[in-house]
């Protein structure tokens, strides 16, 4: 497989950082730029220089880890399921909670190679501000891998606990990355496409309380600061759900003249929700459409099927975020409630991924919330700057990609870091820093009817295509 420019230059960069007795190395690559086949190449140089003996692969998602498996057996012309004579195995972090010690002796006696996928999804400079993913990291890889190549789109953590294996720079506590491969340099080499962003707003957004107190706001960011409504009251009303809908159909509609088998993603904030999105696409909208919640019963088939099809949407809780390749994607609905610039960025990858076909757009509808819109001015910068609490005395554990209860742990209770797949009540778990925001969503609007009368109005941003 013929790589890609920066693909060649970041491997004979983690090569030459081998050979100069570094065993740890970390990797910044946008979205959809190939990370894990440049992984692979690494892998294979120091494979066939007897530098290795064996790789494991970890990372957050069944999907992604049966993703970096089939690639990595292409790559080696020959298993990699971890069975006598495979050259590795892929696998989920959530597997390593449950992992015995002859496992990892594996790493004892043999010269291992690990690889860790977005690697921010594990915490932790010491076992007291680990999360469990890093605590496993720690103990059983960090001094005994021969080496480790950690890859990430976007290095931070959305509780600023500092990341496992990486080093940050004083006096900021900024991440050091030893290489550096973003979206700006993607778009320029037509590896990845360039995104416009549409902020939806209203001119006209009418709240009524329940002493019949009527207050009139000019945009929704005026609402959501003035008043007592939530975002997820925003996300959730049928005339916005239908507005920012009917736009994103539009833009699909439009780009499959050129490209037919291009699809779009919603992102939805619940189950709920997303039934209510999926029933308005196919019975309002006469589209085509699928659903990808935790309550499918096979949820990853679902993504695989319509990687492969022409259906025209799928909606999502939690299922199809970071990692997840579907270069056919080219319209997003951003309809979750989770408000981060991690997640944000995360949600805008899955359709930055180049493809074969003559259109290349690529469009991200949300709503012009304030934390969103200031995600979407800086979305060129590969470092956002996101401070980092090094000496936090306790962390938050990732949830699985799949519900399952986590093993017995020998350290110190911690808390659940709630994420938007995991089984929840329509709008009681979110992430953490938005917590007091669904608090305020379960009491404060339960009495306060929304309306949005004006006229609604976008706005188009397109960082990339500024001259300066």
């Amino acid at each position: 497989m013929k790589l890609r420019s920066w693909q060649v230059e970041c491997v004979e960069l983690v090569l030459n950082h081998y050979r100069d007795i570094n065993k740890n190395f970390l990797c910044l690559a946008t979205p959809g730029a190939g990370k894990t086949i440049m992984a692979a190449e690494v892998a294979a140089s120091l494979y066939t220089d007897d530098k290795i003996d064996f790789i494991l692969c970890f990372s957050p998602s069944i999907s992604i880890s049966e993703s970096i498996q089939s690639t990595f057996s292409r790559r080696f012309n020959q298993r990699f399921d971890g069975v006598i004579g495979a050259a590795g195995s892929s696998y989920t972090y959530q597997n390593m909670l449950y992992f015995k010690d002859d496992f990892w002796q594996l790493l004892k006696n043999y010269r291992v190679f690990v690889i860790f996928d977005e690697i921010h999804h594990c915490a932790g400079t010491t076992l007291e501000n680990a999360n469990a993913w890093g605590e496993e990291i720690l103990v059983n890889i960090k001094s005994l891998a021969t080496y480790t190549l950690a890859l990430t789109g976007t290095p931070w953590r959305s509780d600023k606990a500092p990341i496992v294996l990486s080093e940050y720079l004083e006096p900021n506590n900024k991440i050091r990355c030893n290489y550096i491969y973003g979206l700006k340099k993607a778009i320029s080499d037509n590896v990845c496409r360039k995104p416009k962003i549409v902020l939806v707003d209203n001119e006209k957004i009418s709240v009524t309380d329940e002493g019949n107190q009527t207050d009139t706001f000019g945009s929704i960011s005026e609402l959501l600061k003035e008043s007592m409504i939530t975002y997820q009251s925003l996300i959730t009303n049928d005339k916005a759900i239908r507005h920012i809908l009917s736009l994103g159909c539009r833009k699909l509609a439009d780009i499959r003249r050129q490209n037919p088998t291009s699809g779009g993603l919603v992102v939805a904030s619940s189950v709920k929700h997303a039934l209510e999105i999926r029933h308005i696409l196919c019975n309002e909208f006469h589209q085509s459409a699928v659903i990808a919640t935790y309550q499918e019963n096979s949820p990853n088939m679902v993504i695989n099927e319509f990687r492969h099809s022409e259906t025209e949407w799928i909606v999502s809780v939690g299922m199809v975020s970071e990692g997840t390749d579907i270069p056919r994607l080219q319209v997003c609905c951003h309809l979750s409630r989770i408000k981060t610039e991690l997640y944000f960025r995360q949600v805008l990858g899955r359709i930055l991924r180049f493809s074969d076909a003559p259109n290349q757009d690529a469009w991200l509808f949300t709503f012009a919330e304030c934390q969103l819109t200031e995600f979407a001015n800086r979305i060129s910068e590969d470092l956002p700057d996101i401070p980092v609490i090094i000496k936090e005395s306790e962390c938050f554990e990732e949830a699985p990609n799949q519900p399952e209860k986590h093993k017995p742990r020998k350290t110190t209770s911690r808390l659940i870091e709630p994420t938007d797949d995991e089984p929840q009540p329509d709008i009681t778990m979110i992430e953490q820093n938005n917590i007091d925001d669904s608090i305020v969503s379960l009491e404060s609007t339960v009495n306060h009817s929304l309306e949005l009368l004006g006229l609604f109005r976008e706005r188009v941003i397109a960082t990339f295509d500024s001259p300066f």
